[in-house]
């Protein structure tokens, strides 16, 4: 990629400013390539504007309430507090454009331009945004991911994940629907805030690509602190009603609610950006279909992140776009070229419990390797040995038993995201159990168990 290609008007072109997108131009951009990024909404994307950012600070303010309800048990007399719903919106809405304003700064200092429309792709080196027609050597699609609400009677009066931030008013009654981690993660928020909260899931358990322990340990720890969790249940039909809105569920339940969220699932950015006539070939999923370099059916279009991976988080999206820099530029002097390893990517849901996990559930383990041993501890945190809580903690470790090596590292309980990153460094970097088992411990803290397990669970 140089500047004497000028029969482009760029090297590359970026179609979304996502978190993969944002660090795919400024990364470009500081090599020296003349760089554009094509944004039609807030910088950001997902993550920060209606995703990971606005929900971990939503579920900070709904963890004050566990908070107050504790400290009685430590001694504090605290009178009853009082949430204001307007207060912790216009907050949050204040943070996001703060963030947005710092990544257009960002693109803005290494010298990348920031075009505001919606862009569509005119041929395999062309961008038209509105009456603008942009041409670059090279083209990233980095569109993100939208949610997916199914096809039912009624669905229009439901709501997505992206307009929880900001309902008005705050809803008393919440049924979500799903049990992936955005649909448990809003509803501990809501719960934790003070709505009456019914989730209703389809299959046998929430979190079903987690560990199976994880799943059932989660599920019992949300339902003490009041969300009705009703699995193997479906929505047939929402109706509007003067008292709010009337769920149908198959079977005949009924259901009242003041607000519907469906967390059913994302599906890619792909549509109406002019990929089909542009020659790009998607999944049955409508991803991207990209090569180990990001390069998709049209030798100069690339794709990163939610919408063609499968591994739609943050830390992946970005990984991505630093990798693909490097394919296209060749990696920063005395580097070696970034790739991205997709085994051992930790992941946290912040629910209440949080969970934490990386590596292999038993399952995909026993699968994998065939032999595994399993340890596996629950226990009543110190913290709650004061506070009243009856809230537990589960940890987990799956070692391949030829190898001792640990693949896979489990936990449901306070900071669990906080623990696991940590633990994630290790089992990249291959640590057998003996590892952990001459590793001393710090106490008392929760992470400490993970290095202090030592008998087996049974078979």
């Amino acid at each position: 990629m140089t500047k004497t290609m000028d029969r482009f008007d760029y090297d590359l072109l970026v179609l979304g400013g996502g978190s993969g997108g944002v660090r795919a131009a400024r990364m470009a951009a500081q090599r020296g390539a003349r760089v554009a990024l094509v944004e039609a909404a807030a910088l950001g994307g997902t993550c920060v504007n209606v995703g990971c950012i606005p929900k971990k600070l939503y579920s900070y303010a709904a963890g004050y309430a566990e908070a107050f309800e504790e400290a009685a048990g430590f001694g504090w007399r605290v009178p009853e507090p009082r949430f204001d719903w307007a207060t912790l919106k216009a907050n949050r809405a204040r943070e996001i454009g703060r963030l947005n304003g710092i990544y257009r700064d960002l693109l803005k200092g290494a010298g990348v331009e920031v075009v505001e429309g919606w862009g569509l792709l005119a041929d395999a080196h062309t961008l038209q945004v509105g009456q603008r027609r942009m041409t670059g050597r090279h083209i990233l699609v980095a569109t993100g991911g939208t949610p997916f609400l199914p096809e039912i009677a009624g669905r229009e009066l439901a709501l997505s994940s992206d307009q929880m931030f900001d309902l008005d008013p705050f809803p008393k009654r919440l049924v979500v629907v799903g049990g992936g981690y955005i649909a448990c993660e809003f509803a501990s928020i809501f719960r934790g805030l003070g709505a009456e909260v019914t989730q209703l899931q389809r299959g046998g358990r929430i979190l079903s690509s987690f560990d199976q322990d994880i799943s059932r340990f989660l599920a019992s720890e949300m339902g003490k602190t009041g969300i009705d969790l009703r699995l193997n249940a479906q929505v047939e039909r929402i109706a509007h009603t003067p008292k709010g809105l009337h769920l149908t569920l198959a079977g005949g339940d009924l259901l009242d609610a003041d607000a519907v969220l469906f967390a059913t699932g994302r599906r890619p950015n792909t549509a109406n950006i002019g990929l089909e006539a542009a020659g790009v070939r998607l999944d049955a999923q409508g991803a991207v279909v990209v090569d180990a370099h990001y390069r998709s059916s049209v030798p100069s279009i690339f794709a990163l992140g939610d919408v063609s991976t499968e591994m739609q988080l943050t830390p992946v999206a970005t990984a991505e776009a630093m990798a693909l820099v490097d394919h296209l530029l060749g990696p920063a002097p005395g580097k070696a070229a970034r790739t991205v390893s997709y085994e051992y990517i930790p992941t946290a849901v912040f629910t209440h419990p949080p969970v934490g996990t990386v590596g292999y559930t038993e399952e995909a383990a026993r699968a994998e390797f065939g032999r595994v041993t399993v340890f596996r501890t629950e226990f009543k945190p110190l913290k709650h040995t004061l506070s009243g809580r009856g809230e537990r903690t589960l940890m987990k470790l799956v070692v391949d038993a030829a190898s001792d090596r640990v693949v896979g590292l489990h936990m449901v309980g306070p900071d669990a995201g906080e623990i696991v990153q940590g633990f994630a460094v290790a089992l990249r970097a291959g640590a057998t159990k003996a590892v952990f088992d001459g590793t001393i411990g710090i106490h008392p803290t929760a992470a400490e168990e993970f290095v202090t397990l030592r008998e087996p669970a049974p078979e």
